[in-house]
């Protein structure tokens, strides 16, 4: 007796070729956005993490492939209801002079406002809601050039709140952060996820935060290709790390929360008799 099919991903992208003029990137490129997980792809750089993001946000149109989007053609859907369907934190955002915070987060509700439907007591309860979950609230008046790295990151984010969407994807979260302020936005991210059952999809650098955070996790190679993808306790392992990073390590239990943790391998030293040996072993 067959049972039934599971539903499809609500994003998906099956068979991409992605380029930027004559340059290619990926090809033959799929990956399936499990629903209402917390999904974290890494790899080395230039490897095609922030530009699978952006054909997943339709920002990049596929040399081939397609990206799917609630059972549609993301191509197929106007820009403004991609927009209620998907939040995108890009990799770098710029504010204009002067906007404060309250004003900046407010253009999150662009794609819910009509030539006869402008703001409305539902956009002020989003934008207030959206601020009070990213902790900036207080922050309204203030103009976002005052406001450090990670007082911005969290008003970028609750722009992206404020658009209501299911699915949200953020690339590079933490770049520019130092580590205090890379754990609070990763935390705030964790509890969209967990609080919200937000679909969340990051591209990240970390290896340790990734397997921290992550429900899913998607390791890409050099070439554009998927290496392995999974709960990070059953993917991560010391001989992918190798592969695709080429980097000896050894994968532990983190002492806080028992995900994985990559300890890369100590450097080459001279032994006293004059041999060079590795410290450390790879192990998992």
């Amino acid at each position: 007796m067959t049972g039934t099919p599971a539903p499809a991903a609500r994003l998906r992208a099956e068979n991409l070729t992605l380029s930027y003029d004559r340059r290619t990137v990926a090809t033959g490129l799929g990956v399936d956005i499990p629903d209402h997980s917390f999904t974290v792809i890494v790899g080395p750089n230039a490897c095609g993490k922030s530009t699978l993001l952006k054909a997943l946000a339709r920002m990049l149109r596929p040399k081939e492939g397609e990206v799917y989007l609630d059972g549609a053609a993301i191509a197929s859907y106007r820009t403004r209801e991609v927009a209620r369907r998907l939040g995108l934190l890009p990799q770098s955002s710029t504010a204009p002079g002067g906007i404060a915070v309250g004003d900046l987060v407010a253009r999150g509700r662009y794609p819910h406002q009509r030539l006869l439907k402008q703001w409305s007591a539902q956009d002020e309860t989003a934008v207030t809601e959206a601020m009070r979950r990213t902790g900036v609230l207080d922050l309204a008046g203030r103009p976002v050039d005052d406001l450090s790295g990670g007082q911005r990151q969290r008003v970028w984010l609750a722009m992206v709140l404020a658009q209501e969407t299911p699915v949200l994807l953020l690339d590079e979260p933490t770049t520019f952060l130092d580590i205090a302020h890379q754990v609070e936005v990763l935390d705030l991210c964790a509890e969209l996820h967990a609080g919200r059952g937000h679909t969340v999809v990051a591209v990240l650098h970390d290896l340790n935060q990734a397997c921290r955070y992550a429900t899913h996790l998607v390791v890409m190679r050099a070439g554009g290709t998927v290496a392995a993808e999974g709960d990070p306790a059953a993917v991560m392992s010391a001989g992918l790390v190798q592969d695709v990073f080429g980097l000896p390590c050894r994968i532990i239990d983190d002492p806080e929360t028992g995900t994985p943790l990559m300890v890369p391998a100590a450097p080459r030293r001279p032994a006293p008799g004059g041999d060079g040996r590795r410290l450390g072993t790879a192990v998992r």
